[in-house]
């Protein structure tokens, strides 16, 4: 029985040796203005889909360019919608926005992703990975090839990318990294990539655009992307517990629905990639330990064992009695100790008394002798008769 929980205890050692402990996700809009509205649904559909899945707020960080639901053309303010049935308002009530507006550059971008964020940034707005961590980079916008722009101000290049991925796996930020990215040109991007366990997954070849998906006339605006559209369809036929690989996943947005062909990179990875779970990436199962339920109880009686109390009354007695045992020895000492001194002061009491009254006896007698040389006297008539023997000297002896 001992050998068979040993080998079950080394195959779970194996099993979160090679399997990872958590899950990270960082959602990027780099687009602003009201007519790239497509690019903040785009973004908030998948945000949406990896909470569903499991993906706590804590663990994502969202970046929009642009505050669509916000912004005065929106006919219906502090609402996103990505289908023009308006069924879903994807931005509701629950959504953590964590770098918005002007926030959104690439410096920030890569600063999060590789922990090198400045001094008071609070956790909530920073990715704490380890190398257990699995993360999910997915970025949507205007590009071209080799860059992929930031709010029409600045961009980030190709290898400016690759070289932040490298600093993630040299600082052991992640075991594995799925990079997801929607823009015109998207598979320019994923050229430099170099570093192990990056899987790369683009809407359109380096010759390609990437298209929207419809517009909704009550607004004047595509409000999805194809690629983004299509994949959240994929999306949302799974749930946590899901077997479905990244192979099927490749397969969600054919060139007869995206209308470019999108490319995937796997051969950074170490194992098959094709065989690895959506959910590894896309969702979080947190592992629980089922226990039994404690026995139902009636009354408080029950909860207890009357012989407990018996045992330990019994033992409160006998440490009452090695206490009362131990104090008896203790006054006992304290009293000798006590009598010894008592009878040490009485010795020096007597020993005292005798020697004062020797000296007394020794002071009459000289003083006697001083009285009778002075009166040629040998008398010692003041003595007390009996006290000392009457005895007759000369003036000459």
């Amino acid at each position: 029985m001992n050998l068979f929980y040993q080998l079950i205890c080394v195959v779970q050692f194996v099993a979160c040796i090679y399997s990872h402990t958590n899950n990270w996700a960082i959602l990027v809009d780099t687009s602003k203005f009201w007519f790239n509205y497509r690019h903040v649904a785009n973004v908030l559909s998948i945000y949406r889909s990896i909470k569903r899945l499991g993906i706590p707020d804590s663990h994502i960080i969202l970046m929009l360019a642009d505050d669509a639901a916000c912004n005065p053309r929106n006919p219906r303010p502090a609402t996103i919608y990505h289908n023009s049935n308006q069924k879903i308002n994807i931005y509701g009530d629950d959504v953590e926005v964590d770098y918005r507006g002007y926030e959104v550059t690439a410096e920030n971008f890569i600063r999060i992703l590789t922990g090198r964020v400045k001094d008071g940034t609070p956790q909530s707005k920073q990715m704490l990975l380890d190398e257990n961590s699995n993360v999910l980079v997915y970025m949507t916008g205007h590009g071209g090839v080799g860059f992929l722009k930031f709010q029409d101000t600045h961009e980030i290049s190709d290898q400016e990318l690759a070289d932040t991925f490298q600093q993630m796996y040299q600082k052991r930020r992640y075991k594995s990294l799925l990079f997801v990215i929607e823009t015109c040109k998207a598979a320019s991007m994923l050229s430099y990539i170099y570093s192990p366990n990056v899987i790369g997954f683009a809407a359109a070849r380096n010759d390609e655009d990437s298209y929207s998906h419809h517009s909704d006339h009550t607004i004047g605006v595509h409000v999805i992307d194809r690629f983004s559209h299509y994949m959240l369809e994929f999306l949302e036929t799974i749930d946590s517990y899901s077997k479905v690989t990244l192979a099927k996943f490749f397969d969600c947005c054919p060139f007869s629905k995206c209308h470019s062909h999108t490319v995937h990179r796997t051969d950074l990875y170490s194992g098959d990639a094709k065989s690895v779970l959506v959910t590894d990436f896309f969702g979080s199962v947190r592992p629980a330990e089922i226990v039994e339920s404690p026995p139902q109880y009636k009354t408080i009686d029950d909860l207890f064992d009357r012989n407990m109390f018996t045992v330990y009354h019994e033992e409160l007695e006998f440490r009452s009695r090695e206490e009362s045992r131990k104090n008896v020895k203790k006054i006992e000492k304290i009293s000798e100790q006590v009598n010894m001194i008592e009878r040490k002061k009485t010795d020096d009491g007597t020993w005292f008394a005798v020697l004062v009254f020797g000296g007394l006896l020794i002071y009459i007698g000289v003083s006697a002798y001083e009285i009778n040389s002075r009166h040629k006297t040998a008398s010692f008539e003041f003595i007390p008769h009996g006290l000392v023997s009457a005895t007759c000297f000369s003036p000459d002896q």
